[in-house]
């Protein structure tokens, strides 16, 4: 692998990173207050940007603070201090409810253990997302069909998830991610719970969609994995350890 170039930023910005930064961390803490004056500091001053399109890779051991970096990066929690830019609007600012707006806006999460409701169909659960924005019925039933259909789950709609494989479900769950239309695409170990041919399958489809312009991220301990980012963000002690491009893509 090739060191990425890191942008060292050493005073805040006032201004929106370029257009082209999809995401940007200036100096961007948290801490956990541990009781006892006792505090732990998961991430120690995290400065990264991502670019649009960009298809990226954020490993860590356990304890690194990788998974802090994702809670953030998907706004479902606040930093203790720091800027956090998404898609040129600062958010480490915001409330919960705007963290939840923006959430549902910017971010489709695709998580290890799915997430999906078990008495709904593959099209309810794809339309979730755009229950919860306001969509009108017949839009959202027919933008659902199509994030189904983008997955290779066009015959599957009507199936509930006990009637799918581990891999259909991971689909559906993508296209879940995929309905609202964010900015990108955050996958918290995404074929952790998928046999090794199902996970291959997954992580192509993830080529596929970062190819038609999606901005993709995701959070693993496995460099199999990695290896299919163009780029890994290597996290420990809760700062960025290394930054590569991977040469083989």
């Amino acid at each position: 692998m090739a060191t990425a170039e890191v942008i060292n930023i050493d005073q805040p910005v006032v201004s929106a990173p370029p257009e082209s930064v999809m995401i940007a961390t200036i100096d961007l803490w948290k801490t956990y207050d541990m009781g006892s004056e006792q505090q732990v500091h998961a991430l120690r001053g995290v400065n990264l940007q991502i670019r649009r399109n960009e298809y990226v890779a954020i490993m860590g051991p356990s304890g690194s603070g990788k998974s802090t970096l994702m809670n953030l990066i998907g706004c479902l929690d606040s930093p203790s201090k720091g800027q956090y830019w998404l898609n040129n609007q600062q958010v480490s600012e915001l409330d919960d409810d705007e963290l939840a707006r923006i959430r549902n806006k910017e971010i489709g999460f695709v998580f290890q253990t799915f997430n999906l409701l078990a008495r709904a169909t593959a099209l309810h659960n794809v339309e979730l997302p755009l229950i919860y924005a306001g969509v009108p019925a017949e839009e959202r039933t027919e933008r659902a069909k199509a994030a189904l259909t983008s997955v290779g789950m066009e015959k599957r709609m009507n199936h509930k998830p006990n009637e799918l494989s581990g891999g259909q479900r991971q689909r559906v769950a993508i296209a879940r991610a995929l309905v609202n239309r964010p900015s990108i695409i955050l996958a918290d170990e995404p074929t952790g719970n998928l046999d090794s041919q199902t996970g291959i399958e997954i992580m192509a489809l993830f080529d596929r969609l970062q190819a038609n312009g999606n901005t993709i991220i995701v959070v693993t301990h496995e460099h199999d994995i990695a290896e299919y980012a163009h780029r890994v963000i290597y996290i420990k002690d809760g700062v960025v350890e290394r930054d590569e491009l991977n040469e083989r893509k």
